[in-house]
């Protein structure tokens, strides 16, 4: 009995290949999910590996962030075709591309706005499905010695030990902080609990001479910021 299979890779024209039009071309020509079934590097009986991939994407929304936040279980789970390894695959490139703008963002960064703040801290909350909540501890010269996390909690909230943040603080000689925490849902509008736990925080560093200079919540796409909105 004749098997029904679709055309292998090897048997298309060269601008059809992908890894051979990312090696001629270069792989800014290429498309996500032409990029993403080179992670892959196989489909199925039934469906190559750029259509497999961007089946993918669909899933995603034809969001690259979005796909980022997806776990392997999701993707396996979810779209038939992806098997552990593949749904592997995909997730550690989403890490990789995150390290990659981590390792962009100096120790040694001056702050000059709240978008500065923002920038430093997506990478490590933009994809988050639970709260974290971070410190960015400055000099005198708003350069940053430090950036701490604090805290790790729920979907909706986290537990923050003042104590603690204080004396991360005290240890670096910071004489700035700048508190910075995700919203998972994408709502940006500070919570009672995050105002109040901001003016906790000011009313103490008062005492030990310390500027809290601004609260940033990360969204998914988008942050709110204390200072810009005069909330300090």
């Amino acid at each position: 009995m004749e098997e029904n299979c679709v055309v292998g890779i090897k048997a298309w024209s060269e601008d059809d290949r992908p890894r051979e039009k990312l090696l001629q071309k270069g792989a800014s020509v290429l498309s996500d999910a032409e990029l993403i079934s080179i992670l892959i590097g196989s489909g199925t009986r039934n469906e190559s590996a750029v259509g497999l991939a961007r089946r993918v994407m669909q899933k995603a929304d034809n969001d690259l962030n979005i796909l980022a936040r997806l776990t392997p279980t999701e993707l396996s789970n979810s779209i038939k075709g992806i098997g552990y390894a593949k749904a592997v695959t995909i997730t550690a490139a989403m890490e990789l591309s995150r390290r990659r703008r981590r390792v962009t963002q100096s120790e040694q960064d001056i702050i000059k706005e709240s978008s500065d703040v923002y920038n430093i801290f997506l990478p490590d909350l933009g994809d988050l499905s639970y709260e974290e909540f971070w410190i960015l501890l400055l000099n005198h010269a708003n350069k940053v010695v430090a950036k701490i996390k604090i805290a790790s909690g729920g979907v909706h909230q986290t537990i923050v030990d003042v104590k603690l943040l204080f004396k991360y603080a005290l240890d670096r000689l910071a004489t700035g902080i700048i508190l910075c925490h995700n919203h998972p849902s994408g709502n940006l509008i500070p919570s009672a609990a995050d105002k109040l736990l901001t003016n906790k925080i000011i009313d103490g560093a008062k005492f030990l001479d310390i500027r809290v200079l601004d609260h940033i919540i990360i969204g998914r796409d988008e942050y709110f910021s204390f200072a810009d909105e005069h909330l300090l």
